[in-house]
């Protein structure tokens, strides 16, 4: 993966982990002054030209153009945006074999995807829709037994109920992968702390 293409972290203005985005995107944020990068030991803010001006040290990863040598951001923070992030996940296909994890809920076959279907458990034909709570994966012949039928109606049983994810979509990396710099931001340390009365 090129170094423009790498990820780094988007905090709203109240420093709120938002979204990630491309090092290639991050550098214009900074440049149109939409964004300051964040600077992991000290979390000084820096405008574009302040963090052009920093030295790239052994190590540390950064761009190079024809008059400069960029440190990457692996942290910004947006000047204006002020908003939460709305927490849903999206409804696709993809989703739907990652919330499943692969696996026929039916016989609980892991046949590969391309035996695999996506099964309406209320069926479309009897008025379900196309929705988290009514979508399941389903083997080729678990999909061909139940037909248009629910389970109840086929004498099948689901492995577990049809629910909405609860990921943060934007962060589906495991936390030992992240980049130090992001650790603080996103670890559930940080953001399950008991609210006190």
């Amino acid at each position: 993966m090129s170094m423009l293409q790498a990820p780094t972290l988007v905090l709203n203005r109240a420093w709120v982990p938002i979204r990630t985005t491309p090092v290639r995107e991050a550098l214009c944020l900074l440049v149109k002054g939409s964004a300051r990068a964040v600077r992991p030991d000290t979390y000084e803010t820096h405008d574009f030209d302040s963090w052009a001006a920093l030295r790239a040290e052994e190590g540390h990863p950064h761009v190079k153009t024809v008059r400069l040598t960029i440190l990457v951001p692996e942290v910004i923070v947006l000047t204006k945006y002020d908003r939460m992030p709305d927490g849903g996940v999206v409804f696709s296909r993809r989703n739907i074999f990652k919330r499943d994890r692969f696996t026929c809920q039916y016989c609980g076959a892991r046949p590969g995807t391309e035996e695999l279907t996506i099964d309406h458990v209320l069926p479309r034909a009897q008025g379900g829709v196309s929705e988290w709570t009514n979508c399941v994966l389903a083997c080729v012949a678990c999909n061909a037994r139940k037909a248009n039928r629910t389970p109840r109606q086929a004498g099948m049983t689901l492995a577990r109920a049809p629910v909405k994810p609860a990921w943060k979509p934007v962060f589906t990396m495991r936390l030992g992968v992240l980049p130090q710099s992001w650790k603080d931001f996103l670890a559930d340390a940080y953001w399950n702390v008991p609210l006190q009365e």
